[in-house]
């Protein structure tokens, strides 16, 4: 476990700048890749046609919840790893790391199950018509088949960057969203396999990936997962629920949530379904960059709360939301006037354009206030601030989100639903800043 201390006195010692960066930039590649996943997919299938478009953008609700889940074991272990690597204790990280991969490994087996089991019901749950209910379901089966995959991806993804060996988790995502970017255009037109070879190309892609991953685990210096560590004790139980509950509530809610958009958006047509897909595609692809700037910080966050540098946790948040904001208002700046080329890339039809172009712009606008309620949210977790972390993830994504969706679309119609996650961003940025200057100021004192 040599490279394991030698990334403590590099987190717990080196300047900030240069060791979040350094955390941040491969973790920041593995998000984007992640996002590549659901853009390829989307790009691609926008050349086929609206319901196309329309189906895997419903899809997207449940790939929220498989990585809702991945993300709870592995975040929830994660962090544990990071703060009992920051104190030293290096065999209570190795038991986690083998206790999460399997137990999140077996959830996804029975989450595969249940799903093939219940495919047509669960795909009018997400919010399909009539009209888009074959394409769901044949994007849906390649989905569900690779869920074991990518949950397993995101544990060990997880795993990796909390240890601070994000270099390693970046090849794991880099390989699979290559194999996904070639493999989906090549099935769909190459082989005229149409939605059902965008599902295969994903799926093969999560396949690599996961593979690559585990490769990837038992090399420099990572914690091995092995079933001679694996320990079910209620400790890890506690731990995995009280540092992954956030990342299971944020992901979670944010599948409930895109289903209830999906849902009244379906009364405006397919073609407001495929609108605001398109637009959830891009935020997400967007907002990826911030999410892996947050990834690079958790490390950091972790071995140092775990070695009570309380003054040191607090400039590298601070250094983390300035550089988001300037990037972000950069973005803003770029793609605000070219809004409706944009989401022309994706589907040449004027009613989903129209939707989409006027959804990206009022998303951004709240983009900035966003990021400030990612990064509270992630230092919460971290420092296994468990209540305040799951009240900021459900805020987002269910608590101001799904009541803003029926009320904008009652009060304002289609007009509300383009509108209604600008609305919910304002509400969860006053709240989370009010939870984050309480923990600033209580649970960050300077102790050294």
């Amino acid at each position: 476990m040599a490279k394991t201390n030698n990334n403590y006195e590099f987190l717990t010692t080196a300047p900030v700048p240069r060791v979040i960066g350094k955390m941040a930039a491969p973790a920041m590649v593995s998000m984007l890749m992640t996002s590549f996943y659901n853009m390829a997919d989307t790009y691609f299938v926008g050349k086929i046609s609206t319901q196309a478009t329309a189906a895997v953008g419903v899809s997207f609700a449940l790939m929220s919840v498989i990585q809702a889940i991945g993300f709870f074991f592995g975040q929830g272990a994660g962090t544990y790893i990071s703060r009992e690597l920051g104190a030293r204790n290096v065999r209570h990280a190795e038991e986690m790391a083998s206790f999460s991969f399997f137990v999140a490994i077996a959830s996804g087996i029975v989450l595969m199950v249940l799903g093939l089991c219940f495919l047509t019901p669960l795909s009018i749950a997400l919010g399909s018509t009539p009209t888009i209910l074959p394409n769901t379901k044949e994007f849906l089966v390649m989905v569900l088949m690779g869920t074991p995959f990518m949950i397993g991806s995101m544990v060990l993804n997880n795993q990796m960057k909390f240890q601070g060996n994000a270099n390693y988790a970046m090849f794991g995502m880099l390989s699979g969203g290559i194999v996904n970017l070639i493999l989906v255009p090549l099935f769909i037109f190459g082989m005229n396999l149409g939605v059902f070879g965008a599902g295969l190309g994903t799926f093969i892609g999560q396949v690599c990936g996961f593979v690559v991953l585990l490769i990837m685990s038992h090399m420099g210096g990572n914690i091995i997962i092995s079933p001679t560590k694996f320990r079910a004790t209620k400790r890890y139980v506690r731990e995995v629920f009280r540092g992954g509950t956030p990342s299971l509530t944020r992901q979670g809610l944010a599948a409930i949530s895109t289903s209830v958009l999906n849902l009244a958006a379906g009364a405006y047509g397919d073609a407001a379904i495929a609108g605001v897909s398109i637009v959830s595609r891009i935020s997400f692809l967007i907002l990826s960059a911030v999410i892996g700037l947050g990834h690079g910080f958790q490390p950091f966050c972790g071995f140092n709360y775990g070695a009570g540098n309380n003054a040191r946790v607090k400039q590298g948040y601070y250094f983390c939301l300035k550089v988001s904001m300037l990037g972000l208002l950069g973005g803003i700046a770029i793609c605000f006037p070219l809004a409706t080329p944009i989401v022309t890339l994706f589907r040449h039809d004027a009613d989903v354009i129209a939707v989409a172009a006027a959804t990206f712009r009022w998303q951004m606008v709240t983009y900035p206030l966003v990021a400030f309620v990612t990064l509270s949210n992630m230092m919460m977790q971290t420092m296994g601030k468990s209540l305040s972390a799951n009240l900021v993830a459900a805020a987002r994504n269910g608590i101001c989100f799904i009541p803003m969706i029926l009320l904008f679309s009652h009060w304002f119609g289609l007009k509300g639903i383009e509108m209604c996650q600008s609305a919910s961003d304002v509400l969860t940025f006053l709240f989370t800043a009010a939870l984050t200057v309480y923990l600033i100021r209580h649970s960050l004192r300077s102790k050294n």
